[in-house]
């Protein structure tokens, strides 16, 4: 197959329908730049993507064969105009069926570092064992979307969708979640090193088993969040807000909540509580924290330092 006998093709059927690069890969959730190196014989499309570019330009699957020639096939030209200005309507283009399916949604297995996401809709995507390093999925609608065992680093979900989204054992160090939806997501056992989440509210979210040391959280609220087995040793959480919040079997020796508001918030794990516990509440810093009564009750039974609070 010459790509370049190919990329003419699509060039000229696309030109026929009056559809720029852009239009062409929003339909097929790619970037432009691809549907230019189609064009430009640089690469090739799949046979799956072949299927979906005769639906768009409204060809015959064959359009694309090399051997394909026959006039009445292919894709109609734009029509002279007549001498009294006026397209016949038999000859005017019929407008572009918008399918409402979504057949692409499955990018395991595949390299995909650097790869342009960016503004497209992919609900219950799958992102398993694929290279997503630096990918760009800002404004992304990914809701239902899995990620899993994927290499992730340095992502930009910034604007992303990502509710009811599971991230499972894989790499997110580095990874930007500015003004990013989190709602009922799941993050399992996943790294989380450099990972920067701003101007976020935090709802229904879980994180389990993940250490947070090294994670930042600027003008986060979180709601109904749960932290499970989580290593939140020495972070600074001041000025957060926390609404039913359980920190569930979660290392907190010397985390900081100076000047956060905690409302119907548990430290009271599961288990039976211990002297390391104990000791472990103790290093709390709450100065200048905000909490409703149960919660500041509960903190003062186990010996938490709650001397610097006030009650809301």
């Amino acid at each position: 197959m010459d790509s370049r006998i190919i990329g003419g093709k699509i060039a000229k059927a696309r030109k026929d329908k009056s559809m720029s690069q852009a239009q062409v890969a929003r339909l097929l959730f790619i970037s432009p730049q691809a549907v230019g190196k189609w064009e430009r014989g640089e690469s090739a499309p799949d046979i799956v993507t072949f299927n979906r570019l005769a639906e768009i330009f409204g060809v015959d699957f064959n359009y694309f064969s090399e051997s394909f020639t026959t006039p009445d096939s292919e894709v109609p030209s734009q029509p002279v105009e007549e001498n009294m200005g006026h397209t016949p309507p038999s000859l005017k283009t019929a407008p572009l069926p918008v399918s409402g399916r979504q057949l692409l949604t499955n990018f395991s297995a595949g390299n995909h570092e650097k790869g342009d996401f960016a503004g497209v809709i992919a609900h219950k995507g799958r992102f398993e064992a694929s290279t997503l390093t630096g990918a760009d999925f800002s404004g992304a609608d990914l809701t239902g979307s899995m990620f899993r065992a994927s290499d992730t680093r340095a992502a930009n979900f910034d604007g992303a969708n990502l509710t009811d989204c599971r991230f499972s054992v894989l790499e997110l160090a580095g990874s930007s979640f500015h003004h990013t939806t989190l709602v009922r997501t799941e993050f399992d056992k996943t790294g989380m090193a450099g990972v920067i989440f701003s101007d976020i509210t935090f709802t229904g979210v879980t994180l389990n088993m993940i250490d947070l040391r090294n994670t930042r959280f600027e003008q986060c609220a979180f709601l109904d969040v749960d932290f499970k087995y989580c290593d939140l040793r020495e972070m600074v959480l001041d000025g957060l807000t926390f609404t039913g919040v359980r920190f569930d079997k979660a290392a907190l020796n010397d985390v900081s909540f100076k000047g956060a508001t905690l409302n119907n918030v548990s430290f009271i794990p599961t288990f039976t509580l211990t002297n390391r516990y104990y000791r472990a509440i103790k290093t709390i810093s709450f100065e200048g924290a905000k909490m409703d009564k149960l919660t500041y009750a509960a903190l003062k039974g186990i010996g938490a330092d709650v001397s610097q609070v006030s009650i809301i």
